[in-house]
């Protein structure tokens, strides 16, 4: 396709010139990537910079993991690398991928495909292709569509990405109803790409979201699992989440967050619980200190979802949510059970959620120091996260409120922070441990040492630290009230 031919040729060729000086500068400081080249061309084969490596290049956001395409299969590439890669993996086999690693680089070579859908299987299955233009067209979209070659630098963009990538749009090849046909997981990952690169999904690609939104019940929850974690992830998350409720993708995996649009009239107002779950998502990322944290970002999304099965109207139109965190601990819990999400992730987004509205009532007075120890040993490990999740589900309007509620806060970490000076409050532990229990009270191991145990550490949480003489007179208290002595 000449330059000539498309619709902004002059700026096709202005931006041509600068982002292949921007490629060339890339592998010239990347002398591997040519040397491959050299490798597969003395062998007899193309290779090829290729997808979301030549974006990123343009981009000037190059990691180190180089993805590259090429005419030799599977078998041939590895003897083409056999003694000069550092190391080889062969997990992506099956899909015609090698890898391997190379003076700090990860590059993964794989043969030229020609995926081929039944439009009924979750996965596709992979038929090589035999040329780079026929590779290049079943990409996803065309940002990703582009390739340089190696070691000769040849640029090749067949379908408009390097226009598409200037004016930050996402379109697909070819009309979107036969990309996404061929793989619906691609209506979630222009979501994905959306919130990562902050582009706009052009409007034909948006309408097909839209109506084959249903189609993504063919994908796995562990690809959906995957393509949603990196959308939340991304630099702009609430462009990527609101494309997902507005298409109806979300209804498919995660109707939870399309049901936070709850009707509000007239009568029994309260506020936009959608809109201020979208809020604290962006509060939350502006607390991050070292990337991506999910967890925080999973639990600003789901706090809130125990709304809608909780609300009630009073009979002065009052509306209340009573509980809502108890239930919406339950509904994360189960909707992070079906995207397959490891126990552990899940565990603590739970765990966030349920405790999101700990906090509150703190700036009243009514919390002793026995209130802040049982915060901090509930909180455990996620302390530091739930302050942060505190903080960013603070989005109300009246700045008098909104200050007294950060000044509250700053008062219980000041708090938090005092105690934990003459306490250890990240392992709080009653003051006898398991064999000192079973020798003053001279029982064996069993089920009453658990219980005169959790005894002492409810009594550690309220009254602190006890010294030696006090702690045994408790537990011989505590015995004798149960008929133990």
């Amino acid at each position: 396709m000449s330059e000539a031919s498309t619709p902004h040729a002059a700026e096709r060729r202005e931006l041509t010139t600068v982002q292949r000086n921007a490629v060339a500068e890339l592998l010239r400081v990347s002398p591997v990537a040519d040397e491959l080249g050299r490798r597969f061309a003395r062998a007899g084969h193309e290779l090829h910079l290729v997808g979301g490596s030549v974006r990123d290049a343009l981009l000037g956001r190059l990691g180190d993991d180089l993805d590259f395409c090429t005419d030799a299969h599977p078998d041939q590439t590895l003897r083409i690398i056999k003694g000069w890669a550092e190391s080889i993996w062969e997990t992506g086999r099956e899909f015609g991928t090698i890898g391997c690693q190379r003076d700090g680089l990860r590059l993964e070579v794989t043969t030229f495909r020609a995926e081929a859908y039944d439009q009924v299987s979750r996965n596709p299955v992979v038929e090589y292709g035999t040329n780079l233009t026929d590779d290049l067209r079943r990409r996803d979209f065309t940002v990703n569509a582009m390739a340089v070659s190696l070691p000769e630098h040849r640029f090749t963009d067949p379908h408009g990405g390097l226009d598409d990538l200037a004016a930050k749009i996402i379109r697909t090849p070819g009309t979107p109803a036969e990309s996404f046909g061929d793989d619906p997981l691609r209506m979630l990952r222009a979501a994905r790409f959306a919130a990562q690169l902050c582009f706009a999904v052009h409007p034909d690609v948006r309408a097909a979201m839209t109506s084959m939104a249903a189609d993504l019940d063919r994908i796995t929850a562990e690809r959906i699992r995957d393509e949603f974690t990196k959308l939340l992830c991304g630099t702009d998350p609430i462009t990527g989440l609101r494309l997902l409720v507005d298409t109806g993708l979300a209804d498919r995996f995660l109707p939870e967050l399309t049901g936070l649009k709850l009707t509000i009239d007239e009568h029994a107002q309260h506020k936009d619980v959608y809109e201020h779950t979208l809020t604290v998502v962006s509060n939350a990322v502006s607390y991050e200190t070292d990337g991506c944290d999910f967890v925080l970002r999973m639990a600003a999304l789901m706090h809130d979802v125990g709304k809608p099965a909780t609300k009630a109207v009073g009979a002065d139109s009052r509306v209340s949510f009573h509980h809502h965190e108890v239930v919406g601990a339950r509904l994360t819990k189960a909707r992070m059970k079906a995207l397959r999400y490891p126990k552990d992730v899940t565990s603590q987004v739970t765990k966030l959620v349920g405790l999101h509205l700990r906090f509150y009532g703190y700036g009243r007075g009514e919390w002793t120091d026995s209130a802040v120890r049982r915060y901090v040993t509930d909180a455990g490990d996620l302390v530091d996260r739930l302050h942060k999740l505190t903080r960013s589900d603070c989005t109300t309007r009246n700045r008098r409120k909104a200050a007294q509620l950060a000044a509250d806060y700053d008062a219980l970490e000041e708090r938090i922070t005092r105690i934990a000076a003459e306490e250890d409050l990240a392992r709080v532990r009653p003051d006898l441990d398991g064999n000192a229990i079973m020798e003053l009270l001279g029982v064996p191991p069993g089920p009453l040492v658990g219980r005169a145990w959790q005894h002492l550490k409810e009594l550690r949480l309220e009254r602190g630290p006890l010294d030696r003489d006090e702690a045994e007179a408790e537990l011989l208290r505590w015995a004798h009230d149960q008929g133990l002595r």
